[in-house]
């Protein structure tokens, strides 16, 4: 599982204050985000992949979870004092839990929460 933090490219979520604590207690182990032009940019570039094959990342990742683990920041809020954590996680796409804030039956990209690296 690589860890390098010096060539991994950052992925900052926001995220409300009470996701967070229950990430931090172990009691939600993913976290979602819509299937948006938004995020699709950020993810694709995230996992090191030109635009031109979002497509086929896309079928992937509804396919199968990456093997791979990478660095995501979550943060509630956006001022420099803001608490924040940072994850280890893997990603794919599928419906979530309503109880972690998905939507029945709605596709989101699912960050499944491996380890929580540090917290600020």
């Amino acid at each position: 599982m690589g860890t390098e933090r010096k060539t991994e490219k950052m992925l900052i979520l926001p995220i409300e204050k009470k996701w967070l604590d229950m990430i931090l207690s172990g009691e939600k182990g993913e976290e979602y985000r819509e299937i948006k032009p938004y995020w699709t940019v950020r993810i694709v570039r995230w996992l090191g992949f030109p635009a031109s094959e979002t497509e086929s990342v896309l079928e992937l990742l509804r396919k199968q979870e990456t093997a791979r683990t990478r660095l995501v920041i979550l943060q509630n809020g956006y001022g420099r004092n803001a608490p924040k954590i940072e994850i280890m996680c893997s990603l794919s796409i599928g419906t979530g839990k309503a109880e972690w804030g998905a939507a029945p039956g709605k596709e989101y990209y699912r960050f499944h929460i491996k380890s929580i690296a540090g917290k600020e």
